[in-house]
């Protein structure tokens, strides 16, 4: 939400090699991929191959760690990767696809990808008219009661759209902020002793603990693949 100005520091000291990326970083200030693919948190990825046809829909897709110094100076894995039991398994995937194209194990079917794609109800379709409206009001006012109230409608209607609240909490946190340091919109969590406080239903280390349960559910219940 915030744009260009917000992102750009982020992107210019990305850990890639030799600094800055050499790709460019589109923005997706509208979350138009998000209502698209059916997105509903980041790290996300929708496989589409030459001819437009998508092979693997929207899924948990975590990239390999990188190795950055700690504050004491140590290597250590830095990213979403480094939290994964196993890191290299998503980037192995993507290189048989790119390997072996169709003939790729990890490629689905029409119907697969259709039965593994989730239904839209009209419930998704008001969250993302809220967040549209949250995002308006905020450009237009701030993060005041107007913003504050389409953005809760947007995480009940939704409630596992992660990206959705993960916006609204950076925005509150920042907007309450005095500081002015740009690192407040990390924090996307309740402080100690601020819990009753908080306004909305739920926070990032909440959402992710719910996330964390369900990948292990699905990987009881799915295969690997």
């Amino acid at each position: 939400m915030g744009g260009t100005e917000v992102l750009r520091p982020y992107i210019e000291d990305a850990p890639a090699s030799g600094g800055a990326p050499a790709h460019p970083a589109l923005i997706d200030v509208a979350h138009e991929v998000d209502a698209r693919f059916g997105m509903n948190n980041i790290p996300q990825a929708v496989w589409i191959d030459e001819d437009g046809r998508i092979v693997r829909p929207a899924e948990y897709a975590v990239p390999p760690p990188v190795m950055r110094p700690n504050a004491d100076g140590e290597l250590e894995p830095w990213g979403m990767g480094g939290r994964s039991d196993d890191p290299q398994r998503y980037a192995d995937k993507v290189r048989d696809w790119a390997a072996k194209g169709a003939e790729s194990e990890h490629v689905l079917s029409p119907d697969e990808v259709i039965a593994r794609s989730r239904p839209r109800p009209p419930e998704v379709s008001e969250a993302a008219a809220h967040f549209e409206l949250a995002q308006h009001s905020w450009r237009l006012h701030g993060f005041d009661d107007v913003t504050l109230t389409h953005f809760a409608a947007a995480h009940t209607l939704q409630p596992d759209n992660i990206t959705y609240k993960r916006q609204a909490y950076s925005q509150y946190s920042f907007a309450r902020s005095t500081s002015g340091s740009e690192m407040v919109r990390f924090r996307q969590a309740p402080r100690e002793g601020e819990e009753a406080e908080w306004p909305f239903v739920s926070n990032f280390n909440l959402d992710m603990e719910a996330m964390q349960a369900e990948r292990e559910r699905e990987g009881r219940a799915t295969p690997r693949s």
